[in-house]
């Protein structure tokens, strides 16, 4: 079963959406015991960092756990940025520090937010990206994560700078870009993500 956890940051019904284009049915739901049973667990995310995670609170120790069972987990946009310790965008707010580093504003001298097409450019090998290397995905964000173990960066992305399009360790993933926004490939990449072994 894939869950997505519903904790009022994230584009619910387009992620849905995604999954049902490749033939899965998943369940959106903010009920705990759903959570602790799934499968497959997704972390959608729009809006701010410090929001996101007052809103996790309830929903902390069930992604531990599921991480910690090595089940597959996939974050996306926000839902990669909240996986770090830190972010510019509530200093004082504690992000889950699966990852350890610090999410910054992207730097002056480029557009923001990176709004649109970008080709990603696959850096280790990925389960979630086989077979999109140099595919370009839709992005919308205005900060970037900076990891301290950069060996959990699974692709970047140029905007002048390089930055974390996906960041994987074993069976913990996320995406800066929007898969399910980002026609055949991000498909692929759902895809990908459901086919994992439990």
């Amino acid at each position: 079963m894939v869950t997505i956890i519903d904790y009022k940051s994230g584009n619910l019904r387009s992620i849905s959406n995604g999954f049902k284009k490749i033939g899965v049915e998943p369940k959106i739901t903010d009920n705990p015991e759903d959570i602790a049973s799934a499968d497959y667990l997704v972390l959608p995310g729009v809006g701010a960092f410090g929001t996101a995670m007052e809103n996790l609170n309830p929903f902390k120790d069930l992604i531990y756990e599921h991480i910690a069972e090595d089940k597959p987990f996939l974050g996306i946009c926000l839902g990669q940025q909240v996986l770090l310790s830190s972010s510019d965008e509530a200093p004082n707010v504690k992000g889950l520090e699966l990852f350890k580093g610090h999410v910054e504003k992207i730097p002056e001298g480029r557009k923001i937010p990176h709004m649109g097409w970008n080709q990603i450019n696959l850096i280790k090998d990925c389960p979630i990206l086989n077979g999109v290397d140099k595919k370009s995905f839709y992005f919308v964000h205005s900060y970037h994560a900076i990891l301290e173990d950069e060996s959990n960066i699974a692709a970047t992305c140029d905007y002048g700078i390089d930055i974390a399009a996906a960041l994987s360790s074993n069976n913990l993933f996320s995406t800066q870009f929007h898969p399910e926004k980002s026609g055949v490939a991000g498909l692929k990449i759902l895809k990908n993500f459901v086919n994992l072994e439990l």
